[in-house]
C-alpha cells in the first residue's frame, strides 16, 4: 500500500542540481566545514559509517592517481556508480567506491559527489561529515555541484544548521546559490516543520533577482506547507504561481491531495481532480491511489469504493494498487460482499489480481478459520499463473497449523523449497509450533535442524516456541537448556523468555525452581542497569537488556499448547546442547569456579544453568548452596 506522504516532488533532484549549476562561477578554495549543532535524522546504522581508516587508509598505488592525471579506472567506476544510483541501487554504489579505494585509486570530486547522492538516497546521513572531511583533507578543488550535493544531504537529514553553513562557505568560495540550492533548503525546512522559514526563502528568491523560483521550488514549498498542516497557505501559493510565470502541474495537485489526506480531509483531496481538469491536467494513477488510501485510513472503505465508481464514470481506469487497497479495507471489516464486489469490478476493468491480492484474501479466510477456502484461493492463484511468494506460503502454513494439520504444513514447506521459494523464519517457526502443539517435539527439532541447514537464523519467537513446547511436555530442564542454545545463536532472551522457563518449572510442580528463574531474570536486569551507567560487562558475563514486552497471555496464545516427546540424538539442537553441558561431576567445579560472579552485590547467572534429574518425580534431587541468591539444582 502506498503511503500518501511520499510524493514525487523530489524526483530528479540530483539531476536538476547538477544541470542547474552548470553556468555558475567556479571558486578556487578547497572545501572546509565547521560542524555545528543541528538536528540530525539518522537511519540504517549498518550502512551509516564511512570511516576514514576504511576508505582513505589505503595507500595510492595507481601511477595515474599518484601523478594526479586522469585515471581511466576511476572514470569508468564513477560512471558505473552513477548508473547504479539511477537504477535505484545505491547500496551497490557503496561497494564500488570502497573497492576503488582498496585498489589504490584516488576518487575524483565527481566520484565523491556521486557517493554523496548514494548516501543521501540511503539516508545514511551520519556519514556525510566523514566524506566531506576526506575531500577537505585531500585539498580537492570543489565546485557548485559538490556544494549542492552536500546541502541536499544536510537538508534531507533535517540538519539545517550545517546546510546553512555550507551555503555560506559556498558563497565565500565564489559560488552563488542557485535555484536548486534554495529548493533544497526549502525542502529541508519542510522536513523539520519550519514552513515559515521556507516562505522567507521564497520571498528572498523573488526579491534577489539572481535565482528565480522554478516549478520544483514551488512544489517543494507547497509540500513544506502541507507537511505543517497549513493547507490554506499552500493553496494560496498554488493560486499565486501563475503570476510568477509558473503553472501548477500534476505534482502540485498531487502534493495538495496528500496534504489533505494527512489532515484527514480526503473529500478535499478528491476535489483536486476537478481543479486539475480545469487547468487542463489529467489525474494520474498516483492521484487515485492517494485518495483511496485516504478514505481507507479514515475508515471509509465504502466511500473509497464509490470513488472508484466515480472515476470510472469520468472515463479513468484505476490501477491494481487501488484495488488491493479496497480489498484490504473490506478484509479488515470482514465484509465478504465488499470483497466480491471489488473482484467483480477488477474483472470489469480487466485487471488481473497479483500475489498481494490473493494473499490478502487468503489471510482473511485463514483468520476466519476457513482453511479450505484459503487453500482454494491459493490453488486459484497457481492456476492463474501467479507465482506465490514466501508471504503467501506462510499464510497457508499458519492456517494449517491453526487447524491442527501440521503434516500438511510441513508438506507445504517442502513444496516451497522445491519451487525455489526460500522459507523464512516465520514459516519455520509456525511449523515448529504446530508440531509442539500436537506433542511431536521430535518433529519440531527436525524442522529446527532443516531451518539451520538452509541458513535461516532462528529468532526469539522460534526459541520461545521450543521452550513452551518442552514446558507442555513436562520437561522443564529442556526448556532451560534452550537458553544455552539461544546463546549459541546470539539471540538474547527477554523477560518473556525467562517467564516461560519459569512457568515450565511451575507446571512441573517445582515452585522453587520457578522462583529461581524469576530471580535470575531480575538480577540480569539490575546488572544491565548498572552496566549502562558505565560498567561494561565482559563477554563471559554477558547480560541481556530489559525489553518492552506484550502481556504474557497474548504470547502464550501464539505458542504450542502441549508436547510429549523428547528430541532425538544427532539433531542440531541436541548436538549443540550436548557440546555445552559438562558432566555432573565437572559441572559442580565449573559452576563454583567460573559460572557464578558477583557484581555490585548481585549474583550473575551466566552460562551455568541447573541440571535437573529426569527422575525428579521420585524425589531424587539435591542442591548445592553457592550464594545467598543462587541455588542451582543438581543430579544426585
Amino acid at each position: 500500500m502506498v503511503k500518501p506522504e511520499n510524493d514525487d516532488t523530489v524526483s530528479g533532484t540530483s539531476r536538476r542540481n547538477q544541470s542547474g549549476n552548470a553556468n555558475m562561477e567556479r571558486g578556487k578554495g578547497s572545501f572546509q566545514l565547521v560542524t555545528g549543532k543541528g538536528s540530525h535524522s539518522y537511519s540504517k546504522n549498518q550502512m551509516n559509517r564511512i570511516a576514514k581508516d576504511e576508505y582513505s587508509g589505503s595507500k595510492l598505488t595507481c601511477t595515474f592517481c599518484i601523478c594526479k592525471k586522469t585515471c581511466g579506472v576511476v572514470c569508468s567506476r564513477t560512471k558505473l556508480l552513477n548508473i547504479l544510483i539511477v537504477c535505484g541501487k545505491p547500496q551497490a554504489a557503496n561497494v564500488i567506491f570502497k573497492k576503488l579505494i582498496e585498489e589504490g585509486h584516488q576518487p575524483s570530486l565527481i566520484t565523491y559527489t556521486s557517493l554523496l547522492h548514494a548516501l543521501t538516497m540511503q539516508k545514511c546521513f551520519k556519514s556525510i561529515h566523514s566524506l566531506v572531511s576526506q575531500v577537505e583533507e585531500k585539498q580537492m578543488k570543489t565546485n557548485s555541484i559538490f556544494y549542492n550535493a552536500v546541502i541536499n544531504a544536510f537538508a534531507e537529514s533535517g540538519n539545517m544548521e550545517d546546510a546553512k553553513k555550507t551555503v555560506q562557505k559556498m558563497k565565500e568560495s565564489g559560488f552563488r546559490p542557485s535555484t536548486g540550492t534554495y529548493s533544497n533548503l526549502i525542502k529541508g525546512y519542510g522536513i523539520v516543520g519550519k514552513s515559515g522559514e521556507a516562505m522567507k526563502l521564497l520571498d528572498l528568491m523573488l526579491t534577489d533577482g539572481n535565482s528565480k523560483p522554478d516549478l520544483q521550488t514551488y512544489n517543494m514549498l507547497i509540500k513544506a506547507l502541507c507537511q505543517s498542516g497549513n493547507m490554506s497557505e499552500a493553496w494560496n501559493i498554488v493560486c499565486k504561481m501563475p503570476a510568477s510565470g509558473m503553472l501548477p502541474d500534476s505534482v502540485t495537485f498531487n502534493t495538495m491531495a496528500i496534504g489533505y489526506v494527512l489532515n484527514s480531509e480526503t473529500a478535499e483531496a478528491e476535489a483536486m481532480i476537478l481543479e486539475m481538469q480545469r487547468k487542463g491536467l489529467e489525474p494520474n494513477e498516483r492521484t487515485f491511489t492517494v485518495i483511496v488510501n485516504g478514505y481507507y485510513k479514515e475508515g471509509q472503505i465504502k466511500e473509497a469504493l464509490q470513488f472508484v465508481y466515480r472515476i470510472k464514470d469520468l472515463g479513468f481506469k484505476p490501477n491494481l494498487l487501488v484495488f488491493n487497497v479496497l480489498i484490504n479495507g473490506f478484509v479488515d471489516r470482514m465484509d465478504r460482499d465488499g470483497v466480491d464486489e471489488v473482484l467483480r469490478l477488477m474483472k470489469e476493468f480487466q485487471i488481473q489480481p497479483d500475489v498481494v491480492t490473493y494473499s490478502t484474501i487468503m489471510n482473511a479466510w485463514s483468520q476466519a478459520g476457513f482453511q479450505d477456502k484459503c487453500k482454494q484461493i491459493f490453488d486459484n492463484m497457481l492456476q492463474s499463473g501467479v507465482k506465490p511468494d514466501v508471504h503467501a506460503y506462510s499464510i497457508l502454513v499458519k492456517g494449517y497449523v491453526r487447524s491442527m494439520e501440521t503434516e500438511k504444513a510441513e508438506e507445504l514447506l517442502g513444496d516451497m523449497i522445491e519451487s525455489g521459494v526460500r522459507p523464512n523464519v516465520v514459516t519455520f517457526t509456525n511449523v515448529i509450533s504446530g508440531w509442539g502443539s500436537s506433542g511431536r517435539m521430535d518433529n519440531a527439532i527436525k524442522i529446527f535442524d532443516k531451518m539451520c541447514e538452509l541458513g535461516v537464523s532462528p529468532n526469539l519467537r522460534t526459541f520461545e516456541a521450543l521452550i513452551w513446547g518442552y514446558a507442555k511436555a513436562d520437561q522443564p530442564w529442556k526448556s532451560e537448556e534452550i537458553l544455552q542454545l539461544m546463546e549459541e545463536f546470539h539471540v538474547h532472551p527477554k523477560k518473556s523468555t525467562f517467564l516461560l522457563v519459569s512457568k515450565a518449572w511451575r507446571f512441573a510442580g517445582l515452585t522453587e525452581e520457578a522462583i529461581r528463574l524469576r530471580s535470575i531474570s531480575r538480577a540480569k536486569q539490575r546488572i544491565n542497569s548498572i552496566d549502562e551507567d558505565g560498567n561494561v560487562a565482559t563477554t563471559s558475563e554477558r547480560i541481556y537488556q530489559k525489553p518492552h514486552i506484550a502481556p504474557l497471555s497474548s504470547l502464550l496464545q501464539c505458542l504450542p499448547s502441549s508436547v510429549g516427546s523428547t528430541d532425538k540424538k544427532g539433531t542440531a539442537l541436541g548436538a549443540r546442547r550436548n557440546s555445552r553441558l559438562p558432566r555432573d561431576a565437572d559441572l559442580v567445579t565449573t559452576l563454583i569456579s567460573t559460572k557464578f560472579k558477583c557484581h555490585s552485590r548481585t549474583c550473575r547467572f551466566v552460562e551455568g544453568f541447573s541440571v535437573m534429574c529426569h527422575k525428579r518425580f521420585q524425589g531424587q534431587r539435591g542442591t548445592y548452596q553457592l550464594t545467598n541468591s543462587c541455588t542451582p539444582v543438581f543430579l544426585n
